[in-house]
């Protein structure tokens, strides 16, 4: 998936949150985050609001640490047959929140839910798998399609964690992710209330002995970032996220305060449609990428706290390719190409939503293609019927962005680059059938050397003929609160609240 985050809407379960506003408790970690919880449930959204909870409540077959390598979570050990194709994992005994036992069962049951339910948000993590079955209570048997090096990183992809079949089986799917849900992952739901905050107390039957080191924590939900900024200042809350970047410096200057830039596997783009005209032509695609200076991009919009993007991949992936020279700027051969491709008279609509960082982009965009005489102009729409356009391939151009939620490129490709793989090219509609080969061929290699020169060539293709138009690489600019220690955000968007603790 992932991709650039949707927001669904909140539910409407008003009757269950009718407590009173407390004052900040002392003993609990607050986080503000401009992003929703709408639902509890792992499998049914993508949202950037719910990628951050589900983490907090599900745990995982397996997990990635400090130094990013990939460690035993509520598997305590794993063994691959000869041919790659079979994984098999041992089970730690290990229990839910309401003291039953974490089985075999529940974790085909949960990974099946992903897998092949209709209403899964995001299966393709789990696409190479043929078959997931307990073999007996502890254990549980992944079958492969084919060998597919990418597996065991998938794992740990936000919805993979376990829920409780026998939860779910009794009070159906609704009740048991908004009514006190069954977890297996740090941290219990004290109270939800949609569209304000999620309250979570420690899970006292985790399995990882003396955590989460802090018992309570809140997740709310502020969009502005002006009330954010203001309430880490007076310590309201410990962490906020998506700093804006005019911010940054001067956040640096706070004393109880700490500004992190922290490593992400964002990459900002311009999505073109390549199914209509102008950009069904890859000259026209040539010259509105050569049209932009995305080096000054990078520096107008995030004060060069970012790293202007080489390729159509983001940078802190493996096997990215630190050395393609990138689009150049170069409005003369833009306009050459642009006389080329016969589109000089066709006029671009910019599509934005209400984001403020693609409204400022799509201003810079449009000055920069006016200028090689491709004629632009920018329309506004709310969030939703943003989508709706997109993935319908009713517009021309959008800036806009997506993260990968693995270090391996797999993911990437399969949404971004690959024409048959489920998005349509993130509904650019761009194909090219040597990409969707190298897609497969990159997924069977077994040897990184091997794998990393597919990579590269696929970040050659599509940036040479311009599937996307590579923008910006950014971190995550986030603050936090010195009195808390050991809280970050992962590159996968999951905070480390089980490791933080409260101290000074």
């Amino acid at each position: 998936m992932l991709r650039r985050v949707a927001f669904a809407g909140a539910l409407a379960l008003a009757t269950l949150f009718a407590a009173p506003e407390q004052a900040p408790a002392q003993d609990a970690i607050r986080i503000a985050s401009p992003y929703q919880t709408t639902t509890l449930d792992p499998m049914r959204s993508a949202a950037a609001g719910n990628i951050e909870v589900y983490g907090l409540l599900y745990a995982r077959l397996i997990n990635r640490d400090a130094q990013d390598q990939l460690q035993p979570a509520l598997a305590e050990s794993w063994e691959v047959s000869d041919d790659q194709r079979i994984y098999t994992f041992r089970l730690r005994d290990a229990k839910f929140s309401d003291g039953s036992p974490i089985t075999a069962e529940d974790v085909a049951f949960s990974l099946n839910r992903v897998r092949t339910d209709e209403r899964s948000a995001y299966p393709a993590p789990l696409g190479s798998v043929e078959d997931i079955a307990a073999k007996d209570e502890k254990t549980v048997v992944f079958t492969l399609k084919a060998p597919f090096a990418p597996f065991l990183s998938n794992l740990d992809v936000w919805n993979m964690g376990v829920v409780s079949k026998k939860d779910v089986d009794a009070r159906g799917e609704d009740k048991a992710f908004t009514e006190n849900p069954v977890t297996s992952g740090p941290y219990m739901v004290k109270e939800w209330r949609p569209n304000d905050r999620l309250i979570l107390t420690a899970n006292p039957n985790y399995w990882r002995e003396g955590y989460p080191k802090t018992a309570n924590a809140e997740l709310l939900e502020v969009s502005e970032a002006k009330t954010r900024l203001g309430m880490v200042q007076t310590g309201e809350v410990d962490a906020i996220r998506d700093v804006p970047w005019s911010e940054v410096d001067p956040l640096k200057t706070q004393e109880n305060v700490e500004l992190k830039l922290e490593p992400s596997t964002v990459i900002y783009m311009v999505l073109l449609n390549s199914k209509r005209e102008p950009f069904s032509n890859a000259k026209a695609r040539q010259a509105a990428a050569h049209a932009i200076d995305n080096k000054a991009v990078t520096q107008a919009v995030t004060f060069g706290y970012a790293e202007p993007a080489n390729t159509t991949l983001p940078g802190a992936i493996d096997f990215h390719d630190d050395q393609h020279p990138g689009i150049s700027y170069d409005p003369a051969k833009a306009k050459q190409l642009l006389q080329e491709s016969g589109m000089g008279d066709r006029e671009v609509t910019i599509l934005i939503g209400t984001s403020a960082t693609a409204e400022q982009i799509a201003v810079l965009m449009q000055a920069q293609w006016n200028a090689i005489g491709l004629k632009s102009k920018i329309q506004k729409v709310d969030g939703s019927a943003w989508w709706d356009l997109v993935a319908k391939g009713e517009y021309d151009a959008s800036p806009t962005w997506w993260y990968n939620e693995t270090p391996d490129p797999d993911l990437a490709v399969r949404w971004a680059l690959c024409g048959t793989c489920g998005s349509d090219s993130f509904y650019t509609f761009y194909t090219n059938p040597k990409v969707d080969e190298l897609t497969e061929q990159g997924t069977a290699e077994q040897d990184p050397q091997k794998r990393a020169e597919i990579y590269k060539e696929i970040q050659r293709i599509t940036t040479e003929e311009v599937s996307q138009i590579p923008l910006y690489y950014p971190p995550y600019a986030n603050a936090y609160s010195k009195r808390v220690q050991g809280l970050r955000l992962t590159p996968s968007l999951q905070w480390t609240l089980e490791e933080a603790t409260i101290g000074g």
